[in-house]
């Protein structure tokens, strides 16, 4: 329970990789607020399980995130982890779609950065942890906006690492391959469009094609990443971007 005495914000933590990092946050000792959309009563209940508070503000609204962060208060880990995917050839991508990707999936990691560190500076610990994707170190087609956005987290992570480097915080990426979560499922109707393929043949030629071991990343494994980028042992890894994707950017 080392992080007793802790607050932790995750974003898009309601389900997927965001609630398997707050639950393992939760397990060691922090105090959870959730951030994401669902079902009220299945959120409630997920509060009730981790002692946890829930936010529901709309990380696209600036305005909303500043709210957030407010009502928040100081907070000692952040994990930008809210996220979402669209696949489609650039010429035929939605402009929308767009700016909804890199508006979750980056912008809102700045937002919600720059109200977080002034607490940290001022305690002279935190950590800052990013949800970015092997698509941060490499590329697939039909992901134009997906890859831009998680690339972009890469730089913002490694630049304000470099900021904070003197002030006892930290900023790292993990990068997961493919993982079992809603995001990964709800994307695979559109791969079997834009490629012409049956599910299974998504699932096994392109998604578990990246992956040398030939598994899905579980929830759980990124849970605990995120828990020992908080460690004290961890307070000189920073400016890094964790692979857990399969050996898939090994290749």
């Amino acid at each position: 329970m080392f992080l007793q005495g802790k607050r932790a914000l995750v974003t898009g933590s309601t389900s997927g990789i965001g609630l398997a990092i707050a639950r393992a946050l939760s397990s060691e000792g922090a105090e959870v607020i959730l951030n994401g959309f669902g079902d009220r009563s299945e959120i409630a209940s997920l509060c009730d399980e981790m002692g946890a508070t829930h936010s529901a503000a709309n990380l696209l609204d600036p305005s909303d995130i500043e709210a957030m962060m407010a009502d928040a208060g100081e907070i000692d880990i952040l994990v930008n982890n809210a996220g979402m995917q669209h696949v489609s050839p650039v010429e035929e991508f939605p402009q929308d779609k767009w700016d909804a990707i890199i508006g979750l999936n980056l912008s809102a990691v700045f937002h919600t950065t720059r109200h977080a560190v002034l607490g940290m500076r001022a305690k002279g610990w935190g950590r800052i942890i990013n949800t970015a994707s092997a698509h941060s170190k490499t590329a697939s087609p039909f992901k134009s906006a997906y890859n831009a956005s998680k690339h972009g987290v890469d730089g913002f992570t490694k630049t304000i690492a470099l900021e904070l480097a003197q002030t006892g915080v930290t900023a790292n990426c993990i990068s997961p391959g493919y993982v079992w979560t809603p995001l990964i499922e709800g994307q695979i109707p559109d791969t079997m469009k834009a490629r012409g393929l049956s599910r299974e043949e998504v699932i096994n030629d392109v998604l578990l094609a990246k992956q040398p071991t030939k598994k899905f990343v579980q929830p759980h494994e990124i849970g605990a990443l995120a828990v020992f980028l908080c460690r004290e042992e961890a307070g000189n890894v920073t400016g890094a971007n964790w692979s857990i994707d399969g050996g898939w950017t090994a290749e």
